[in-house]
């Protein structure tokens, strides 16, 4: 039998549900592990109706709980050549929500080659709720925006609710529990050492990783460029060094603005190779460049985001998982909006009058999701050509 245990927000608001995945802690124990290690986040919704594996390996959703609005989750399990948590998945964490949650739990049998979620989730220490109301969830995010919370189980194990010496644990662990804005995050995530992917490939790719997926790598070396994965402590001249034919810098958790090191790095290499930024990369190349960014209301998490290509007005379907954007009004008089959301037409990508830069806002490697955006790393190659 599944043991009670709740999602708690800092609002106050509560959601019943039953345990999966890795135990929850007890609300009394909540001090007795470092933040990152608990089962809480910035409480965010995803709207992809398949590819929750690849969904919960993404680096980006670090220090984030996952809400699945898709109401049935689990039901062909996971296997670990699935994870999008890198080149070397073993070397690494390789779930990086901090928890998840779900309307129902698929529980029956799957391939004997894959396991269940509940191992998966439990194989890296992840805390799952199921039986929430998550469409009730989804819409109370929607429309107050992202909310910190945690899952716990009540102190006692002989309680089925939370009492109130639990909430008052639970409300003084989310009172100092860190937003969103402000938090550097990748340093938590990505490669500590250089790694070299297909010598005799050619162009030659340097990719920065603050948290990179693996379908980035997969795609580069499919279109057969040799690609260096090199950590995100990387100087401009470290990078040079190298000699790429051209520099990437992917994806990766928390609010780009903070990271000063990336920015000015950035901007030691702008007119020296050509750039392209994917997701978190978009947002730090177009700091770089003198832009700003602002933290949205509830991001955009999912498989199904509609831009528009501002060149020839066709729309592309993509995949998407960022929590900040780019402020249209900061951006400077040489560079274009190459993409924009057809949704609430925020920024999805720009590119460089003068300069070799492009970048995406969304993902176009997908790893879940469509394939209508493969093309752009096509067009970084012509850049480089």
């Amino acid at each position: 039998m599944r043991e009670k245990c709740f999602l708690c927000l800092d609002d106050g608001s509560v959601y019943q549900g039953l345990s999966f995945g890795y135990s929850a802690p007890r609300a009394c124990e909540l001090d007795n592990a470092p933040i990152k290690e608990q089962p809480a986040g910035e409480v965010i919704f995803n709207t992809g109706m398949a590819g929750y594996s690849a969904i919960f390996t993404d680096p980006s959703y670090t220090g984030q709980i996952l809400v699945m609005t898709y109401p049935h989750i689990g039901n062909y399990g996971v296997l670990d050549e699935w994870s999008e948590s890198g080149p070397e998945p073993q070397d690494r964490k390789m779930v990086k929500t901090q928890g998840v949650v779900v309307r129902s739990l698929y529980e029956g049998p799957v391939p004997k080659t894959r396991k269940t979620l509940e191992e998966f989730l439990k194989t890296y220490k992840i805390s799952g709720i199921t039986e929430v109301d998550t469409r009730h969830l989804t819409l109370k995010i929607r429309d107050g925006g992202n909310v910190n919370g945690i899952i716990v189980r009540p102190c006692s194990e002989k309680m089925e609710e939370l009492q109130e010496k639990d909430l008052k644990y639970i409300h003084e662990f989310l009172a100092h529990y860190p937003k969103m804005e402000g938090r550097n995050l990748i340093t938590g995530v990505g490669t500590d050492k250089t790694v070299v992917l297909d010598e005799n490939g050619s162009p030659h790719i340097c990719l920065v990783d603050c948290g990179v997926k693996a379908n980035i790598i997969r795609e580069l070396r499919d279109l057969k460029c040799k690609v260096t994965l090199v950590p995100q402590v990387y100087k401009a001249s470290d990078i040079l060094s190298l000699h790429p034919d051209g520099v990437l810098f992917g994806n990766g958790p928390g609010d780009p603005a903070v990271l000063d090191d990336i920015i000015q790095c950035i901007r030691d290499i702008i007119g020296k190779k050509p750039i392209f930024g994917i997701c978190l990369g978009h947002q730090v190349i177009s700091l770089a460049l003198g832009a700003r960014t602002y933290k949205m209301k509830f991001g955009h998490h999912g498989v199904n985001h509609p831009v528009r290509d501002e060149r020839n007005k066709k729309v592309i379907i993509t995949s998407q998982n960022h929590g900040f954007a780019i402020d249209e009004k900061s951006i400077p008089k040489d560079v274009d909006v190459l993409f924009r959301n057809v949704n609430d037409q925020s920024i999805e990508g720009i590119i460089h009058r003068k300069l070799p830069i492009i970048t995406a806002q969304f993902h176009p490697e997908s790893a879940p999701g469509p394939k209508d955006s493969l093309w752009i790393f096509k067009e970084f190659l012509n850049l480089i050509a």
